[in-house]
């Protein structure tokens, strides 16, 4: 397991690199998006009108930040679970998106679109909302206002903490070995 710093938005060399386990810390600019703001965002590719932002190389972190306190950029900002977003994502990494924040497993079908568009899945904390809310420098809603705090939001992150769930080569850390393996019998 390994330690890589990456500045968004993550090339396929930079993604290519990453294996399940490892620590990466992000800076640069990451989206906030969840359910809700993902059915727009493929409902707008359906219609064939632009997104909100460039999927590019783009992560987008699974959450619903509450309100900011004075003196911070955002609220607490923990993840959600990601497996409500699994319908859409191989359609946005379709578009490029690279990197995907959350918590939780991911489908088979989303896993076989990271290995085929070299993407990653990256793991945040769950209930450390608070403390990974203090390596959020900037927030500021781009699209779907409506939703509250499902909304779009562009995020400036600094040594952002996540692990590495799912890489482009079909790595998963939730992976469970075969107890034969564990013990070397076969």
């Amino acid at each position: 397991m390994s330690e890589h710093y990456l500045t968004t938005p993550l090339s396929d060399e930079a993604v290519e690199q990453l294996c399940i386990g490892d620590t990466v810390y992000l800076t640069g600019i990451i989206y906030t998006g969840r359910d809700a703001a993902h059915k727009r965002l493929v409902e707008a590719l359906d219609a064939g009108n632009p997104l909100p932002f460039d999927p590019k190389g783009a992560v987008i972190y699974y959450v619903g930040p509450s309100p900011a306190i004075p003196g911070y950029a955002i609220g607490a900002a923990g993840p959600t679970t990601s497996y409500r977003m699994d319908s859409y994502a191989p359609r946005l990494m379709e578009q490029g998106l690279k990197g995907m924040i959350g918590k939780g497993m991911r489908s088979a079908d989303v896993k076989k679109s990271m290995v085929e568009h070299k993407a990653v899945y990256l793991g945040a904390t769950g209930g450390a909302g608070a403390l990974l809310s203090v390596r959020i420098k900037e927030a500021r809603v781009i699209a779907y206002e409506d939703l509250g705090p499902e909304a779009i939001r562009e995020l400036v992150v600094e040594n952002f903490p996540v692990i590495v769930i799912n890489d482009c080569r079909g790595g998963d850390q939730y992976a469970v070995p075969k107890l034969e393996d564990a013990l070397g019998q076969a």
